[in-house]
């Protein structure tokens, strides 16, 4: 008698508790049905097929070329916010020796260290450059002589050249006439652009003692004042204007 009773109460414990789990089961349900939006979220995709694509260049030699994984996404917002250029949104990431190099007409490097090339990579990106490809490196710090040996390694029969401030570069969006702006101290030295020219188009352009892509990361990042980081975009707009303008 006392295992029937038994029985019957563990039955009646099953029950309740099933109950009580399909009832919570439908609670949640109910809530999930309710905090789902009236129409589905759609990723943002650029529908223009002509928008300007920008790659970070995933390149080799040392350096960190990830640095700052907020500056491009900043940079491509602001292009969108104050021009009527159609930039790509999203941030891809090339190497010189990736199939689609030359999707991407804009290529940014930056990070601390070397840059170096393979022989192979030389001949890609000069092949790219040539074909109307256009590459910024950032020094973020530490790349300066390295990499200014590399650009006269990558180009033998050009002078490297330090771009005068009326070049059309420095005014041809937002007016910059004492050349680029003075973002983050490095060295207590003057920012300087230094560039490569071929047909009389900049092809590459490199920034030393200004470090803009800093001044594109979050502003919680370097805690840099707003005036700066709106200098720093300006002047990414700048570069962006004449790679893809001139």
């Amino acid at each position: 008698m006392r295992r029937l009773h038994f029985r019957i109460a563990f039955s009646a414990v099953v029950a309740l508790l099933v109950t009580t789990a399909a009832t919570r089961a439908q609670q949640d349900i109910e809530q999930l049905r309710n905090a789902r939006p009236a129409t589905p979220v759609t990723p943002k995709v650029n529908p223009d097929p002509s928008a300007v694509n920008v790659a970070r260049l995933h390149y080799s030699g040392g350096g960190d070329w990830y640095w700052g994984n907020s500056a491009i996404p900043n940079f491509l917002r602001f292009v969108c916010d104050n021009s009527d250029f159609a930039v790509d949104t999203l941030e891809y990431q090339v190497t010189i020796n990736d199939p689609d190099l030359f999707r991407y007409p804009f290529l940014f490097a930056t990070g601390h260290g070397v840059i170096s090339f393979s022989t192979e990579e030389k001949e890609r990106l000069r092949q790219y450059l040539a074909g109307g490809g256009f590459l910024f490196v950032n020094d973020s710090y530490g790349m300066d002589e390295p990499f200014r040996k590399e650009m006269a390694r990558l180009f033998p029969e050009r002078d490297i050249v330090e771009l005068p401030f009326d070049h059309p570069l420095y005014p041809c969006f937002y007016d910059f006439p004492n050349g680029p702006p003075k973002i983050h101290e490095h060295d207590k030295k003057p920012p300087r652009g230094y560039a490569v020219i071929l047909n009389g188009r900049v092809v590459m352009y490199f920034l030393v003692e200004s470090d803009i892509g800093d001044g594109w990361e979050d502003d919680v990042v370097h805690n840099d004042p707003p005036e700066k980081r709106r200098e720093a975009l300006r002047m990414g707009l700048n570069i962006l204007t004449y790679a893809t303008l001139f």
